[in-house]
């Protein structure tokens, strides 16, 4: 998974590196699936060489240097001292991303819509795949997983609060486990992935109305 972009929350109340992501041409350079999984693999590691990354994906020594960099022009991945001389790591900059106002402009709204599109396009990838697995898996991890849906009439001050009180429950565990501190992860976790799809339906409602 990349870090969570849908929290908002304080950055001094925890161990995770906040970043504001405001700048639709840093969105559109995150908006690349080969960068998306090596993010992810730099997050699930803690650190990861750029062999270790395209080992992982199976491509390009070359490939994989080449994404690595754009994501680090961006100011999403930097490159650290390793354990010896040889090729040094790549960590993440931030584990955690808040929008800000960014969707106000035209130009950040297409944006964070070619990254919410990628993201949901990997969203239901992660599901049909655990569809394919979750037969080998404990009957509790089968039993809290998979799709929920419910629709409901709300407000907007209700949805507001809905909205907040999911992102309280999460906070607890994102505030205290950076995604890449592999030393902070309990014995038996592994990673989840929340997916939060929340969709208004019929004609929009006119400003400020309640």
């Amino acid at each position: 998974m990349i870090p969570s972009m849908s929290l908002e929350s304080d950055p001094g109340r925890s161990g995770q590196r906040w970043r504001l992501l405001d700048d639709p041409v840093a969105i559109r350079a995150l908006a690349h699936p080969l960068r998306h999984d090596l993010m992810s693999i730099i997050g699930r590691l803690g650190r990861a060489t750029t062999a270790d990354a395209a080992r992982e994906l199976g491509i390009s020594h070359g490939l994989a240097s080449h994404h690595l960099r754009q994501l680090a022009k961006y100011g999403f991945v930097e490159q650290v001292a390793g354990k010896d001389h040889r090729e040094r790591p790549w960590r993440l900059v931030a584990t955690s991303y808040s929008w800000g106002q960014v969707r106000d402009t035209a130009e950040g709204s297409v944006a964070v819509g070619v990254l919410e599109q990628l993201r949901a396009e990997r969203a239901l990838e992660a599901l049909l795949d655990w569809q394919q697995r979750r037969r080998d898996w404990p009957a509790g991890w089968r039993e809290y997983s998979g799709v929920g849906e419910s629709t409901v009439y709300l407000t907007q001050s209700e949805l507001a609060a809905v909205d907040e009180a999911i992102d309280a429950v999460l906070r607890r565990y994102i505030d205290e486990r950076p995604i890449d501190d592999v030393a902070v992860r309990p014995e038996g976790s592994v990673p989840v992935t929340f997916t939060l799809f929340t969709v208004p339906g019929g004609p929009p409602e006119k400003a400020g109305k309640d």
